[in-house]
């Protein structure tokens, strides 16, 4: 795919696989909604007490895929260090997250009834892409 392309499909809703590094054993890989807008970071949100959370902290590599399971397929894989860590914000993260997943009605049910307190969000900065989109060969 060209930047266009690989920017796109990224930004497009696809529920994302992170990957994230831990010392003595294979990388802890775990389905997780996430955004993107084209040109900035990836955003992930997850429960500070989490794993994903316990292993995740400023600096840490990661990497995340999101992939089209219809033939043909097609897939984005993005690699970076994670830029900042914050707490969750319902109105600024966790519902805007929820109605890209879920639609407005069930995204709004879904952040009314969410407790933000304990997540974090997380920003990764995108530094190497590995793509392929099988529809081209």
């Amino acid at each position: 795919m060209n930047r266009n392309e690989r920017e796109a499909f990224l930004a497009d809703v696809h529920v994302g696989v992170i990957s994230i590094p831990r010392e003595g054993r294979a990388p802890l890989t775990a389905p997780i909604w996430y955004s993107y807008e084209p040109g900035g970071e990836v955003l992930v949100g997850m429960g500070r007490d989490s794993l994903k959370g316990r292993l995740i902290s400023e600096g840490v590599v990661i990497s995340l895929c999101a992939q089209d399971e219809n033939p043909p397929y097609k897939y984005v894989t993005v690699e970076g260090p994670v830029i900042s860590v914050t707490e969750t914000d319902s109105e600024r993260d966790t519902r805007p997250m929820a109605i890209r997943y879920l639609g407005k009605e069930l995204g709004n049910q879904y952040a009314d009834q969410s407790v933000s307190e304990g997540n974090i969000q997380v920003r990764i900065k995108p530094e190497v892409w590995l793509t392929v989109d099988y529809g081209k060969l």
